[in-house]
């Protein structure tokens, strides 16, 4: 009989979920405002609705496909993690968008090269109006800059700007996430890459199912 193994995300995840349990819950509900009960906190992540059960830390979200509850992926789970038990105490968004290399407080000397969503953009290509339809499921509010802008609820207490250049004749494809630049007061640096895999994920999904 195979036995059945565990990647290193998972027991990472899982070892998250035991941690968090360390932390004072009731002060991550009164800071970000959170829905609870006595058994779970609520979380929306990239408009997908997580719960945290209380006891044990563990991290769910409602699949429609499989009508129930689903152990959320490593991504979704650290995520939340990092913003609900990371965060500074006073922290305070600045609601000023700026690239990930010019947030406040980062200390490495260059942030993700400009063809880091090369192939998630030339996915997008070709499709504006699905894409703009996917942000708006999203909850997304229109911006100015890009054939497809827009600010994205990341949490319900935080955002993010998404920004799409359609390829033409001369460019190919390009995407760019703008973070508040109080972001690090949120969450680590290599935290919004998870966070932008989830959005980014969420997306795709969207536009391929042409909402």
């Amino acid at each position: 009989m195979k036995e059945s193994t565990i990647s290193n995300y998972d027991i990472t995840r899982d070892a998250m979920e035991k941690k968090f349990l360390e932390y004072d819950q009731q002060t991550m509900i009164e800071k970000f405002d959170l829905l609870h009960s006595e058994e779970y906190i609520f979380v929306n992540l990239v408009g997908r609705e997580h719960r945290i059960r209380r006891d044990t830390g563990r991290v769910e979200y409602y699949s429609e496909k499989e009508s129930s509850y689903l152990h959320a992926d490593y991504l979704a789970a650290l995520t939340i993690f990092d913003a609900l038990c990371y965060s500074k105490p006073d922290c305070r968004l600045s609601g000023n968008f700026v690239s990930l290399n010019a947030v406040k407080g980062l200390v490495i000397a260059a942030g993700p090269g400009s063809d880091m969503f090369a192939q998630r953009a030339a996915r997008f290509a070709g499709k504006c109006p699905r894409l703009a339809a996917a942000c708006e499921k999203l909850g997304g509010t229109p911006q100015k800059v890009g054939d497809v802008s827009y600010k994205i609820p990341l949490f319900d207490f935080m955002d993010v700007v998404f920004q799409f250049w359609d390829a033409d004749e001369e460019f190919d494809a390009a995407l760019r996430i703008l973070w508040d630049e109080n972001i690090l007061d949120y969450m680590h640096y290599e935290t919004t890459f998870y966070a932008t895999s989830c959005l980014l994920e969420e997306l795709t999904r969207l536009v391929e199912m042409d909402v």
